[in-house]
């Protein structure tokens, strides 16, 4: 007991570092949400509703000890609430069954998809003798065929033949859930046309209409003067538009660890409002009447924070960009109210937005990657004031590159490769030699042809900005070609990206020698727990078209095409940078197309897909094979000697992994482990799929 107390004591003495577990603590109650196995119902609310009213009023009038430990379950238990009510808040029908016919909606966004078409994403939507109250709020079509009827433009109303069908989910159990994320995008179905897309009105939508031309306008001036794929990356950084970006670029960033640089973010909008801002305050220290008059520095943060608006809107309000201004506009206004503008309590506030705003982004790895960095960042700062005195003058900027670019890159590697499967070898040289030129050429002069371009003479910025995406670019391929360059990760299981970010926060924020301590050791143990991952000996997609055998060799596939997103998914998952053709080339699988046969711990297994896989799949039943269809069975009840998984199964269980060991095999379910939610019920129509035990029965 005394132990217990002399803790709280040491707590309530600390609180005043507190604020920085705030959003730590409303983060464990949103991730709580978002890992339960059932939606919680009315009354679990209200009674987290009442006990979070009591732990309000505890950490209040409460003894002193408690009244810390009081706020911080508070913010968990609110952290729950506000997922759960954000995630009933966004609502919208979801598509039950697949369709084709005609679809007619105003476009909202326009992006490119896994196999590099535009994609349209439409809201006011109208299907075919649908009603309004079944017809999803958004679709999302990929354009395939002959297109180039219309220029897509946000508010211009289309009309289009479609196939569409409802989110998929996750593409193995414990997979990236694109069910959730189209949840909260408010995404009722996706698909693919073959059709030429037409227009059917005028476009409308105001502020958002204005801003996409603007964008638009910007990148086609800048593409005039700057051709190739320098002029491209230009384009994209300045105004977000990546159409013109080629896959062959994009690859060389993110084998280079450089893709941060191609995607709005934190980093781009740091970079421009602190160019803003030095130019403000300097200029005006140029002027002796203004800088002795005025407060230059409050000046400065004023105009940057109206150029931080200006980009976030020019370059589309995405939640990335949403971020990168929250972040940026927290630490202008700490600099108007005279509080230091870069600190931890600055980026806890910041994340306290971010999640206040939008709780699902904390598990998105945009979210992620920009906290776990910024935090770094910090720390290292915080430290580096105390130490730079010993370097020499001439050596420090470059210490001071090296240090937080190490910094960065340590604390978004495990995130990165959680999330990406990948570890860029040599990433840490690349920022080392991009980053530079980002900050002293790329970006400034970018800053200065937008300010130029209204007179005329935006022509030397931009060939200045030409260079340097020209260097970026030709640094990236460099790196990308190194041998070894990308380190193929395993995925984790799903405690180690929590563990690591604890261990992480203790391990930066913490003053105690002890919790420091405390967090070097969760971090290893997380490593630890990563490095044991087992991956599924046998894989099966949600619609049954495709199966993967781990092999010796790697992961087998049943076909070479078709599938691609999940094929490449899985291998990514493995840890495996071989690509689809490559993976149906190892010897795992033998036999016909449409009829292939394996084995599993001595067990047969069989995959038939066609119309007649019912019919071939009756005469390999017997000795426990396990058979795959791609088609239903037509029986009640599949035959004695084997066992079935068919699409009606599969329809309700999402894909499955097999895993096997000594005592015989276990079957894993997607949705067993993705839970009854919100963003998965509608599909849960069909009779379940009967899962295995431990031997395999």
């Amino acid at each position: 007991m005394r132990l217990v107390a002399n803790t709280l004591d040491m707590v309530a003495a600390a609180r005043g570092r507190l604020m920085l577990w705030a959003p730590v603590f409303l983060g464990l109650g949103i991730g709580t949400y978002f890992a339960l196995p059932a939606e919680p119902g009315a009354g679990v609310f209200a009674a987290g509703l009442a006990g979070l009213l009591g732990l309000v009023l505890l950490a209040v009038r409460g003894p002193e000890p408690g009244q810390v430990p009081a706020m911080a379950l508070a913010w968990i238990v609110f952290g729950i609430l506000l997922a759960g009510w954000r995630a009933h808040s966004v609502a919208a029908p979801v598509l039950g069954f697949r369709y084709y016919g005609p679809v007619e909606g105003r476009i909202v966004n326009i992006d490119r998809s896994f196999s590099d078409q535009i994609r349209l994403t439409l809201d006011r939507v109208v299907l075919k003798r649908l009603s309004p109250a079944r017809t999803p709020s958004r679709v999302r079509v990929a354009l395939h065929g002959e297109q180039g009827y219309i220029d897509p433009v946000p508010g211009l109303r289309v009309i289009l033949t479609a196939h569409l069908s409802p989110p998929e989910g996750p593409v193995e159990p414990g997979g990236f859930d694109f069910q959730r994320l189209a949840w909260f995008d408010r995404l009722g179905a996706v698909g693919y046309t073959r059709t030429p897309v037409l227009a059917l009105a005028a476009p409308s939508g105001g502020l958002s209409l204005l801003a996409f031309r603007a964008r638009m306008a910007a990148s086609r001036a800048m593409s005039s003067r700057m051709a190739g794929q320098p002029g491209a990356f230009a384009a994209s950084l300045m105004t977000g538009d990546r159409s013109r970006v080629e896959a062959e670029t994009t690859d060389a960033l993110r084998a280079a660890n450089l893709s941060h640089l191609i995607s709005i973010s934190g980093l781009h909008m740091g970079l421009l409002t602190s160019f803003v801002f030095a130019m403000t305050r300097y200029g005006l220290a140029l002027i002796p009447p203004l800088a002795l008059r005025i407060n230059s520095k409050k000046v400065a943060a004023i105009v940057a924070l109206h150029a931080a608006a200006l980009y976030l809107i020019l370059a589309g309000a995405n939640i990335a960009t949403q971020r990168a201004f929250i972040m940026m506009a927290v630490m202008l206004v700490a600099v108007l109210l005279d509080r230091r503008a870069i600190s931890m309590r600055s980026v806890a506030i910041a994340a306290l937005i971010c999640l206040l705003l939008q709780p699902e982004s904390l598990v998105e790895p945009g979210f992620q990657m920009s906290f776990s960095a910024t935090v770094a960042l910090i720390a290292v700062f915080e430290h580096w004031t105390k130490v730079q005195r010993r370097i020499p003058k001439p050596v420090r900027p470059v210490a001071m590159l090296l240090t937080s670019s190490l910094a960065a890159g340590l604390a978004t590697a495990p995130v990165a490769a959680a999330h990406f499967n990948r570890i860029a070898e040599y990433g840490l040289l690349a920022n080392l030699l991009a980053v530079p030129l980002m900050g002293t050429v790329v970006m400034p002069a970018g800053v200065i042809a937008a300010m130029s371009a209204p007179f005329g003479l935006a022509g030397p910025a931009l060939w200045v900005m030409e260079r340097g995406t020209a260097a970026i670019l030709a640094i990236a391929h460099w790196v990308a070609g190194l041998e070894g360059a990308l380190l193929p990760v395993p995925a984790p299981p799903a405690s180690v990206l929590p563990l690591i970010a604890i261990g992480g926060l203790l391990a930066l924020i913490t003053r105690a020698a002890w919790l420091r301590g405390a967090g070097v050791s969760v971090l290893a143990g997380a490593l630890a727990l990563w490095s044991l991952a087992e991956r599924p000996a046998l894989l099966i997609s949600g619609d049954g078209s495709l199966v993967g055998l781990m092999t010796p060799a790697g992961r087998a596939l049943s076909k070479p095409r078709g599938a691609g997103f999940v094929a490449q998914s899985w291998l990514e998952d493995d840890g495996d940078l071989g690509d689809q053709p490559a993976a149906y080339a190892r010897p795992g699988f033998s036999g016909r197309k449409g009829a292939l046969q394996a084995a599993l711990l001595g067990r047969p297994v069989f995959h038939f897909t066609g119309k007649a896989a019912a019919s071939a799949a009756r005469s390999v039943c017997k000795d426990g094979a396990l058979v795959i269809l791609s088609s239903n069975w037509p029986e009640p009840d599949p035959p004695d000697g084997c066992r079935i998984i068919d699409a009606r199964a599969l329809a309700l269980s999402g894909a499955l992994a097999i895993y096997a060991g000594k005592a015989g095999f276990t079957i894993v379910a997607a949705r067993d482990i993705a839970g009854r939610r919100l963003w998965n019920t509608p599909a849960r129509r069909k009779r379940p799929v009967k899962t295995a035990d431990a031997r395999g029965n």
